[in-house]
């Protein structure tokens, strides 16, 4: 079996549990963060949508360089969702068409000069592209849980939704 032939599923079921949950986003709290030093709700949910692009990022490019980057803004749920849709989509035709060599070629993240980290690039689309989705998806149903939103099974059943069970 291919190494994208083990990936596409796995980020199918993530990016669909994820895309439950941008659904709910309350549109007039996007700005509302639960403490000083948390994103803002709809900052957090914009990362999460920028996730899945980074598979274009990690593997089809060797480097990225961090210097001067600053954070995509978005102002309403529906361009979140939008950006969450285009980059899911481009991130399963990239990983179909990469064959099982590239995963294994080193991916840099840098800053400037200076390395942060490198890796092979099957292990960054794992735990920085994929696990990094999963990581901020829990603290987005804890800002939601914050502000009373029913929260849709993930993994099984919600204290909100028990649907098949």
């Amino acid at each position: 079996m291919a190494i994208s032939e083990a990936l596409i599923p796995e980020f199918q079921q993530e990016a669909a549990a994820t895309r439950q949950l941008l659904e709910r986003l309350p549109e007039d709290k996007l700005d509302w963060k639960p403490h000083d030093k948390s994103m803002p709700l709809g900052r957090l949910a914009t990362h999460i949508a920028e996730l899945p692009g980074w598979a274009k990022i990690t593997l089809k490019q060797d480097v990225l360089d961090v210097e001067g980057f600053s954070p995509t803004i978005l102002e309403s749920v529906a361009d979140i969702l939008e950006l969450f849709d285009k980059n899911t989509a481009e991130c399963l035709e990239i990983l179909a068409d990469t064959p099982d060599e590239e995963y294994a070629k080193t991916w840099a993240m840098t800053q400037g000069d200076n390395e942060v980290f490198s890796a092979p690039k099957g292990v960054v689309m794992r735990s920085f592209v994929m696990n990094h989705l999963v990581h901020h998806r829990g603290q987005l149903t804890v800002f939601l849980r914050l502000n009373d939103v029913p929260l849709p099974m993930t993994y099984g059943p919600s204290a909100d939704e028990t649907s098949g069970f």
